[in-house]
This record gives structure tokens, C-alpha cells and sequence, in this order.
């Protein structure tokens, strides 16, 4: 009988304490309205430096990716697409599954921050003369 009343116990404990901890992430007094930490498995980041002229092969990811610019200027290019440059302080989004390639422009280093969704799919080298097409 002790024993069922201390595991009863305990479960209650359990779940009184997984109520407070949920309670207290939905009350931070940094928002204001309901806010959660979602998960972050199929997220990463990176910060990538392209000498003038480097770039990725074509790839994809199976939920897409944000690039910021935070140094130089970049180049990004969609299959089918033309090649769209941005530089400082701007971003580009890429939608999931959406083949692509991106790095510096000719002239100048960049220096990028990624945040990639998903699995990343490789595929074939960007060849000189796609990287030169407008």
C-alpha cells in the first residue's frame, strides 16, 4: 500500500510539474500573447565565406533556406531562372524542393549567413558559363 501511494505521488509531482513548466514558457514577459519554441531538428545554420567568383553546385532543400547577406555581394540563381544579385543587409528566400545555386559575384567576396530547412540535396557543379549567364 506505501508503495502505490508513493508512486501515486510521484505522478501527481510529475504532472503538477510538467503544468508549471509548460505554464511558465507561455507566460514569458518578453511577449506579449501566446508564443512556443518550436522544434529546431530540421534547421541549420551557417556563415560561409566565397572568394569573388565561388559559388555551390546546384542543390535544394526539402524545405527551402534564407540567405542574408552580411558582407559583399551575392549571387543566387534558381534552375530556369536568371541570376539575381543582392548584397548588405538583404535576404533571399528559396521555397522548398527549389533546385539552385548561390555564392560571390565575380568581383567581389561575400561573406553569408544560411539558414537551411530540411535535408539538402547536392546535385552537379555550376559550370563557368551558367555562373556568367544574365
Amino acid at each position: 500500500m506505501t508503495r502505490i501511494i508513493v508512486a501515486c505521488s510521484f505522478v501527481l509531482l510529475l504532472v503538477a510539474s510538467t503544468r508549471w513548466i509548460g505554464h511558465a514558457e507561455q507566460d514569458d514577459p518578453h511577449f506579449t500573447g501566446h508564443s512556443d519554441v518550436l522544434d529546431a531538428k530540421d534547421l541549420s545554420a551557417s556563415r560561409r565565406r566565397f572568394d569573388a567568383g565561388a559559388r555551390s553546385a546546384w542543390h535544394s532543400h526539402s524545405k527551402g533556406q534564407v540567405l542574408f547577406v552580411e558582407e559583399g555581394r551575392a549571387r543566387v540563381q534558381r534552375k530556369g531562372q536568371p541570376i539575381k544579385e543582392f548584397g548588405v543587409g538583404e535576404t533571399d528566400y528559396t521555397g522548398p524542393n527549389v533546385v539552385h545555386w548561390h555564392g560571390a559575384t565575380p568581383d567581389r567576396r561575400l561573406v553569408q549567413v544560411a539558414l537551411s530547412f530540411g535535408e539538402i540535396k547536392w546535385m552537379e557543379k555550376v559550370t563557368d558559363a551558367e555562373y556568367s549567364s544574365k
